[in-house]
């Protein structure tokens, strides 16, 4: 993409080619960016001027419109401190992280900011920019994940006050970092973090900065598109130092609409058009798509008419399953043999002939699983009809059969535990939330690998992923241009499918349908 400092072109946003989208807090969703530089302000030139005054030294302010900018904005506020100080040829000792505000040290002055910045955020509340929120809502129907991330230790704070914080799926902020130790921006680390965060690759994802810092860091993660919001006139900075676009305000970004989804069973046709001259694999998820929804795990029971569907399907195509059930369970549950099966989300795979593959990554997250487990236990045995479900690689906690009125008392308690547990991902399926290991890894990546493991990763197969769940749409994404995926609609939510089925019943006419096609060849 050409490098565009002006309002045109818009930039768009295309759901196939970018699966996240990862916001900086300051000056791009909340207008605290001015806040902060009244803070900073106000630190330096106390400091400055008393310090002036013992010296005998000329007093030289701090430039907002200059100093901020290059050596404090969207840093820590350690290393901000540290950077605009050396700056002035000033070396202060660190001290101590709990330094009183009055104490000449970096920690003390990082204290003393940290009052003022919190003191006019009660006074005077914060808001969110109205077009940075109708982006993040253009980008959830579209199906693509958003994370917000800060160097900030008052990022929750900050979104509760603006009331956005429940708009993002997953948050790096400065608490975060500093419990992980992660390198403040221009590092890229914090963005990485986010990304890992949603399971997502640096180049699917999209970082948006305002800072010069936030650029350069984005640049060096090799991320697939970084965009500078340019409010104060630096668009230049910002594309010699990173950005590969810069907006002045982010209605110049739109997403584009997902194409129009089809019937699968009225465009039955047109698809076995496509099945004609290649030969055939499907992958589907259980639950919801093989079951009906059902208000407990143990009682997602497959009927005898989809099983005998399944068991004449395999004679002729290559079929897996792919669920986020433990690997034995769902192979009990579907009791057929010469399937693929993939369980954890992909984390364990068996195949027919004793086919095993397990991430070897994956066995280090089991000690912070069942932490994680216990811990959910204690937060929720009090909330009727909440269940907590353990599984091989992750823990889950339900809340269909919760009063509607205690639902977020059940994600409050999962945010809770993942806060501890740094080393885990929160996701959310339906009516449910797990912890899983974070790693890039989850449906879509166990289907590439199925596909490569069995030699299927060809131009002469076709592909077809059904499921229903949010965590198939990662199946669904890397099927765009090389499969069909099939969206079974037991609930009104975005897709990156291209067709639909209705529910579990059309998901057995329709495999019948392919069988049909392809007994009459």
């Amino acid at each position: 993409m050409d490098k565009q400092a002006t309002r045109q072109p818009t930039v768009t946003i295309s759901p196939e080619k970018f699966h996240a989208v990862i916001f900086d807090m300051d000056g791009v969703i909340t207008k605290t960016a001015n806040v902060h530089a009244k803070a900073w302000k106000r630190l330096f030139d106390e400091y400055l001027k008393e310090r002036a005054e013992k010296s005998g030294e000329p007093f030289v302010p701090f430039a907002a419109d200059s100093d901020y900018g290059k050596y404090v904005d969207g840093k820590p506020r350690y290393e901000g401190i540290e950077s605009f100080l050396r700056s002035r040829g000033i070396e202060l000792p660190w001290g101590e992280r709990d330094d009183s505000d009055d104490r000449e040290t970096i920690c003390g002055l990082a204290n003393k900011k940290n009052r003022m910045f919190q003191e006019t955020i009660r006074a005077e509340g914060v808001e969110a920019y109205p077009s940075t929120v109708d982006l993040i809502h253009q980008l959830k129907k579209r199906g693509i994940k958003v994370a917000v991330i800060s160097s900030s230790k008052n990022c929750v704070e900050v979104l509760k006050s603006a009331g956005v914080l429940d708009l993002f799926e997953a948050k790096v902020d400065g608490i975060d970092s500093e419990a992980r130790k992660i390198q403040g921006k221009p590092k890229p680390d914090i963005f990485l973090e986010a990304a890992k965060e949603l399971g997502e690759s640096p180049d699917r994802s999209i970082v948006i900065e305002d800072a010069i810092s936030g650029v350069q860091a984005g640049s060096e993660g090799n991320f697939g598109l970084v965009i500078g919001v340019d409010r104060i006139g630096h668009a230049p900075l910002l594309l010699e130092n990173g950005a590969d676009v810069v907006v002045k305000d982010l209605d110049e970004v739109q997403v584009l609409d997902p194409q129009v989804k089809k019937d699968a069973l009225q465009s039955v046709d047109e698809i076995l058009e496509q099945c004609s001259t290649k030969k055939v694999a499907i992958f589907l998820d259980y639950d919801g798509t093989m079951t009906p929804i059902v208000d407990r795990p143990d009682m997602a029971i497959m009927s005898e008419s989809m099983r005998d569907t399944l068991k004449s399907v395999i004679k002729k195509f290559t079929v897996g399953i792919i669920s986020g059930r433990d690997l034995k369970d769902v192979q009990n549950l579907v009791g057929v043999e010469g399937i693929f099966y993939a369980g954890s989300h992909g984390f364990d795979i068996a195949g027919p002939h004793g086919e095993r593959f397990e991430n070897e990554e994956v066995v280090k997250f089991v000690p912070s699983i069942a932490e994680a487990e216990a811990e959910l236990r204690e937060k929720l045995k009090n909330i009727e009809g909440s269940l907590v479900e353990r599984k091989k690689y992750g823990v889950a906690a339900h809340y269909r059969l919760v009063a509607p009125k205690e639902q977020h008392l059940v994600e409050e308690a999962v945010d809770e535990v993942h806060d501890k547990h740094h080393d885990l991902r929160k996701t959310r399926g339906k009516m449910v939330f797990e912890l899983q290991p974070k790693m890039e890894w989850h449906k879509g990546k166990a289907l590439l690998w199925l596909l490569h493991r069995l030699g299927l990763d060809k131009d002469d197969v076709l592909t077809f992923y059904i499921g229903d769940d949010v965590t198939d749409e990662d199946a669904f994404k890397v099927l765009i241009g090389k499969g069909i995926a099939i969206f079974v609609i037991t609930e009104e939510r975005p897709s990156a499918a291209s067709y639909t089925l209705k529910n579990p019943e059309q998901v057995g006419v329709f495999l019948q349908t392919l069988l049909d096609e392809a007994s009459h060849e």
